[in-house]
């Protein structure tokens, strides 16, 4: 009688780390930076704990990668709006941009920078401050442009470039927090029309 020969032993699954990279980024945009347990992230990502920590680090880490993959591909629509070549079509960008990534039916509803700030627990006071440096820089970058407008005449010579980028992304950061409550875009795009009616003008 013959033995039977054993199967050999495949190697262990990979597993694609944008794909699960794209996962975790998901469910720190839905759930926040706390409300997102490892278990949720790991579920999500198709992994084990051990390949999460071997591939990422810790959550921290986890999250740092998901917000930079949230601003270089949802959020990205900020960067591209400062090219426009008005002040108000730059702001306008922004707003309907806000409005288009935070109502995308085929992504969780909000912003993940909005999202994941909202915590309370001492041990999430980095994440906190890392997403307080990342608004601080857009708001930054937004008001350079404003600056810029205001140089070339495109916006009034009494305006404050700084408390107008303020203004813009303090907009764009509630419109955010409405999708997450249900607005609908059709509102949230009202919204977004009546912000600019008050836009100055030279």
């Amino acid at each position: 009688m013959k033995s039977q020969q054993k199967a050999p032993m495949g190697r262990p699954r990979e597993f694609d780390p944008e794909l699960a990279l794209q996962r975790a980024m998901e469910v720190f945009w839905e759930q926040g930076y706390e409300g997102a347990t490892l278990t949720d992230l790991t579920a999500a990502m198709g992994i084990s704990r051990t390949s999460m920590y071997a591939a990422f680090g810790n959550k921290e880490a986890l999250f740092a990668r998901a917000l930079e993959r949230y601003v270089e591909g949802p959020a990205s629509y900020g960067l591209r709006a400062l090219q426009k070549p008005t002040a108000r079509e730059v702001a306008a960008a922004i707003l309907k941009g806000a409005i288009r990534a935070t109502t995308n039916a085929s992504a969780p509803a909000g912003c993940l920078t909005v999202q994941g700030s909202l915590a309370a627990g001492g041990e999430a006071r980095e994440i906190r401050d890392m997403l307080a440096a990342w608004r601080n820089k857009s708001v930054a970058h937004l008001t350079g442009r404003f600056r810029r407008a205001v140089d070339e005449g495109d916006l009034p010579d009494d305006v404050d470039a700084a408390v107008l980028a303020r203004y813009v992304i303090t907009v764009a950061n509630g419109i955010a927090v409405q999708a997450a409550s249900g607005a609908s875009r059709a509102d949230l795009n009202r919204v977004a029309d009546v912000a600019l009616r008050t836009w100055p003008m030279v």
